[in-house]
Parts: structure tokens; C-alpha cells; sequence
């Protein structure tokens, strides 16, 4: 695959709080890609997980590379024939050092391939199991913000850290997530022509409550778009960031990257 190149780089150093290096996409190339974010000042990969097997895989990752940490997780979409074994499974894997977070966890009444009865008992079950391991948090949501802070006012008490990835929601629930002292994430989506609400909500959000993310290979920023996403272009979401807040690029990079180190207890 050809990749254009990602544009002078800074000597910066980012966090890449979330990218799913373990998936199929990068099968191919895996560790060039890698190499390639390290080149583009990545210095943290946090991989998350979306179910069992993901788990697994993001664990199995982060062992190879001293660079990569992990979180365990059963996302929402997959959380249909979420149980007991299923839990005991996370709990097992989340005693390796390498995990960081429970996640990506939470709500989403986009796609509704689980009944949300369904969703809203793994998510609650798994954020009982990361406040019993003292984890933070890694919050899937989308198109469920009402519900999902709800679920978190009543159930997320106790837990060391959590952020809202991705995040979508509206200024009101901006608010909210920092009234409870949340994390936001950022990404891609931020460079799209048509993201007004969601540049406002970076503009307002206090920079020590917000971290950037790629979510690679998915929501690749706007010079990308249609094409697989990946660590490098981090640096792409950090320089919007930067010039939405009219701060510098190594300004950015540095609070987002203490951020991320901050609730990740990264040493």
C-alpha cells in the first residue's frame, strides 16, 4: 500500500490513546506501521479491545512492544451473549501488566445489533470489574449520551479514570462528562468539514480533560478519508487541536500526552 507522507514532523512526542493495531487491517504491515507513528512522534499506543478475542490480542500486542500498553474489553456491538465466563475472561486477562483500562466499553444505539437491555448489563457489569481492579475506563457511545451518563452517574462512582472516546456528543454533554470529571477524546473526526459541534466542544473543553486518539484503522482525518487510518496521522488531529485552541503544536502534544499518561498511569 502506498502512504503519502504525513507532512513535516515536529519533534513532538504523542500519546495514541486509542488504536486497534491488533485488527486485521494491519496484518499486512503491522510493525512498519507502527515504526512509521514512532517516526511521526507517537511515543504511547494504547490498543483497545472489542471482545473476547480482541482481548486477547491487544494483550498478546502490548507484550511485544515496550511502547504499546492495552485495555480488555466487549464493546457494545458484541456484548449480545455477554456472561459470567465472559467477565471471568477479562478479569484474568486484566492481571497483566500491560493492561492500563476496561474498555471499549459502553452504549450504542447506532447500529443496535444488541438490545439495549443487553448492552446496558455489560456495561455495567464491566465498569463494576474495572472498579474492582482499579482500571479507568475506555467509553464507547454513540447516539446514547443521555443513557450512557446516566448509566455512569449511578454506576461509574469509584473508578480511577474514564474517557469518553471518540467523543460525539452535543455541549451539554460536554458539560455533564466533566461535571463527573471525564476525559474527552479526540480524533479524525475533528478535521471534518462538517464537525461545527464537535470543534466547539474542543475549543471548550479545559485542555487538561482532553486527549487525542485515532481509533485507526477507522475515522482516518479528513486528508485521509476512505482510506485506513493509522497512528502517524495522529499528528494531523494534534495540529487541529492546536489551532483550534490557538496554542502551539508542541504545546498540544505535551498536555495531551501528560493527559493521557495521567489517567493511564503510565510511569
Amino acid at each position: 500500500m502506498e502512504h503519502e507522507a504525513v507532512g513535516q514532523v515536529e519533534p513532538v512526542e504523542l500519546f495514541d490513546t486509542h488504536c486497534h493495531l491488533d485488527v486485521a487491517a494491519f496484518d499486512p504491515d503491522r510493525d512498519v506501521a507502527i515504526a512509521r507513528a514512532r517516526a511521526a512522534g507517537v511515543a504511547h499506543f494504547l490498543n483497545p479491545a472489542y471482545d473476547l478475542e480482541s482481548s486477547r490480542r491487544a494483550v498478546a500486542l502490548a507484550q511485544g512492544h515496550a511502547d504499546v500498553v492495552a485495555a480488555v474489553g466487549v464493546h457494545p456491538n458484541a456484548a449480545a451473549d455477554f456472561d459470567g465466563a465472559q467477565l471471568a475472561e477479562l478479569r484474568a486477562l486484566a492481571c497483566a501488566p500491560q493492561v492500563v483500562a476496561v474498555g471499549e466499553i459502553g452504549l450504542d444505539y447506532y447500529w443496535q445489533t444488541t438490545p439495549r437491555d443487553r448492552q446496558a448489563q455489560a456495561f455495567i457489569e464491566q465498569l463494576a470489574l474495572a472498579r474492582e481492579l482499579n482500571l479507568p475506563v475506555i467509553v464507547h457511545c454513540r447516539d446514547a449520551y443521555d443513557d450512557a451518563l446516566a448509566l455512569l452517574r449511578e454506576h461509574g462512582c469509584g473508578l480511577p479514570g474514564l474517557v469518553m472516546h471518540a467523543f460525539s456528543g452535543r455541549m451539554e454533554h460536554l458539560r455533564a462528562a466533566l461535571a463527573l470529571d471525564f476525559y474527552i477524546g479526540v480524533g479524525g473526526p475533528v478535521t471534518y468539514p462538517n464537525a461545527d459541534t464537535l470543534r466547539d466542544v474542543v475549543k471548550t473543553a479545559p485542555l487538561e480533560r482532553i486527549v487525542v486518539e485515532t481509533d485507526s484503522p477507522y475515522l482516518a482525518p479528513q486528508s485521509h478519508r476512505g482510506r485506513r487510518n493509522e497512528p502517524a496521522y495522529l499528528i494531523e488531529v494534534a495540529h487541529k487541536v492546536a489551532e483550534l485552541r490557538q496554542r502551539s503544536i508542541r504545546d498540544i502534544a505535551r498536555i495531551t500526552t501528560d493527559n493521557g499518561r495521567r489517567l493511564f498511569r503510565l510511569s
